[in-house]
């Protein structure tokens, strides 16, 4: 019986721990041929969990990383499975703008 319980609260502990696996996450960008090369950030997201306020955010924090003074502007979506998880099908791609 101890040994069950000590399985369950294990089994609790790690599904826990596993929330944080369903946070939006910065991956490579869709290639974009032709046309003048613009900065670019993807985020893997779940569609039916994640805000798009979050997907926004997470773009915005990507794109002042590589260029401070640039604001992130949706560009496309995709689910393509590439470059993203089961579980965070969803690739947005944003472009890093001038910010204006």
């Amino acid at each position: 019986m101890i040994r069950r319980s000590k399985a369950l609260a294990l089994a609790a502990a790690a599904a826990l721990a596993a929330c944080g696996a369903l946070d939006p996450y910065p991956t490579a960008p869709r290639i974009v041929s032709g046309g003048a090369p613009v900065p670019r950030v993807a985020i893997c997201y779940n569609a039916l969990t994640t805000p798009l306020a979050a997907v926004q955010q997470q773009a915005q924090q990507e794109c002042a990383a590589g260029h401070p003074r640039s604001v992130a502007e949706s560009s496309d979506t995709d689910w393509y499975l590439q470059n993203c998880p089961l579980l965070l099908p969803a690739r947005a791609t944003f472009t890093c703008a001038a910010r204006r």
